[in-house]
């Protein structure tokens, strides 16, 4: 199994480095402003489509300052995918900007860590330092979904299809879920929000919200042992450096989405 990984830049805003890093002072760093991206991931493969995160909403992008560059759905819509019959869609974890528009994918099997999920719909999850990434309704909206039964929920890994693996790291949330897909020749490390810029990596310096400090960087150790081959391409989260590591891109969209979604690896047009 081969995919064809895509990725969508749908939001943007003006970051500071001392709101985006832990304890930034101690690096004694001067403070600077910085790109900050937000995307979501299409695997395309010869038996169907996976959506791994649905961006966030229109109003909760627009109270906290974020730029909607494409509406998520219309996005999918000029990959040729309605939204309405995807049937397998990744949550990476819970926060408003990869769980956003889970309404509007109302046929998908929705599937997430169990300890993620178990914390958004536990006691702790109203705490502010928890759920200021987090919008209510959106995890109304997840327990409704399990509610229906298309919720599956991954414990440590999961193979969920042939070239497609999930892993769950703590850190950032309590059950991040960091994507392994086979790509042809290549693999693809999509590590959504246990890696959201890639000099998280490079300087060993976490991002300001933490679940768990330990297991951020217990993250980070193994997005290094995931990408020690060569042949394993690694895509952060939010990094607006993804769109120069990947200059591939996709021909024959609409004009508005020429330049938001980039072609990471994988056979070309795969369905």
């Amino acid at each position: 199994m081969a995919y064809e990984v895509l990725a969508v830049r749908y939001g943007s805003r003006t970051a500071r480095k001392a709101d985006s890093y832990l304890n930034f002072h101690v690096y004694g760093e001067p403070d600077s402003a910085f790109p900050m991206d937000y995307f979501f991931w299409v695997l395309r493969g010869p038996d169907g489509t996976v959506v791994v995160d649905c961006g966030f909403g229109a109003e909760p992008g627009r109270r906290r300052g974020r730029t909607l560059l494409v509406d998520p759905v219309a996005a999918l819509h000029g990959l040729g995918i309605d939204a309405a019959e995807v049937t397998q869609l990744v949550v990476s974890h819970a926060h408003y900007d990869h769980i956003g528009n889970l309404h509007r994918f109302p046929a998908a099997e929705v599937v997430i860590a169990r300890r993620e999920y178990e914390f958004w719909t536990g006691p702790y999850a109203g705490r502010t330092q928890f759920s200021h990434s987090t919008e209510a309704d959106e995890l109304r909206q997840l327990a409704k979904v399990a509610g229906e039964g298309r919720l599956r929920l991954v414990d440590r890994s999961l193979d969920l299809a042939p070239g497609l693996a999930l892993t769950v790291v703590g850190g950032h949330t309590p059950g991040q879920l960091i994507a392994q897909v086979a790509a042809g020749d290549r693999t693809v490390i999509l590590a959504a929000d246990a890696l959201h810029f890639y000099e998280e990596l490079e300087l060993d310096r976490p991002f300001f919200v933490v679940a768990d400090l330990l297991d951020m960087y217990r993250g980070f150790d193994l997005l290094r042992e995931m990408t020690e081959d060569p042949g394993r391409l690694l895509v952060a989260g939010h990094d607006a450096d993804v769109g120069a590591r990947f200059p591939d891109r996709v021909t024959g969209l609409p004009e508005a989405l020429r330049e938001l979604v980039v072609r990471v690896a994988g056979p070309k047009g795969a369905r």
